[in-house]
């Protein structure tokens, strides 16, 4: 079991779910900023949360190197917690886009989906159904108004054999 905060900072929090914490975690040596999803151990009450977490790992790992999927780099566990350490998406969620936009036009909307069933062909063809697609878990690189999408939390996911 390799301590998270030997090797990271531990920064402010920037999302929340059922099971997890996401946290900016700074790299102590690079200076290079990555998320951190914290899952406290105590949450996982059955063996199958904890399962689900394995395969969670299992599943990023597999999808290591695809563009649009948010990258693994690595995974540190110590006696409260489980840390799943992320590539940064800082542009937000999707969700918040469309709220925030009001609407899309058709060209930019039709863009957007195109990318996400891009990368719904990705899972699948790599043996992964996502099971928790919605607005919430795709994500923006940065702010930009161009920026790539990716999608994230795979928690849900399993592999499948098609």
């Amino acid at each position: 079991m390799e301590d998270i905060k030997v090797t990271y900072n531990i920064g402010k929090e920037i999302g929340k779910g059922n099971l997890a914490v996401t946290y900016l975690c700074t790299h102590k040596v690079t200076n290079e900023k990555f998320a951190c999803k914290t899952i406290a151990k105590r949450k996982l009450v059955n063996k199958e949360d904890i399962e689900d977490i394995r395969r969670e790992v299992q599943i990023m790992h597999h999808l290591v190197g695809q563009p649009s999927i948010v990258e693994l780099k690595g995974t540190y566990e110590d006696k409260q917690s489980v840390n799943l350490v992320m590539e940064l998406c800082a542009g937000g969620e999707l969700f918040d886009r469309i709220i925030a936009k009001g609407h899309y036009t058709e060209r930019a909307a039709a863009s957007l989906v195109r990318t996400m069933v891009q990368i719904v062909h990705t899972c699948h063809s790599m043996g992964v159904i996502h099971k928790d697609l919605k607005p919430e878990n795709f994500i923006f690189l940065n702010k930009d108004e161009n920026s790539p999408i990716k999608v994230t939390d795979f928690n849900l996911s399993v592999f499948y054999k098609g």
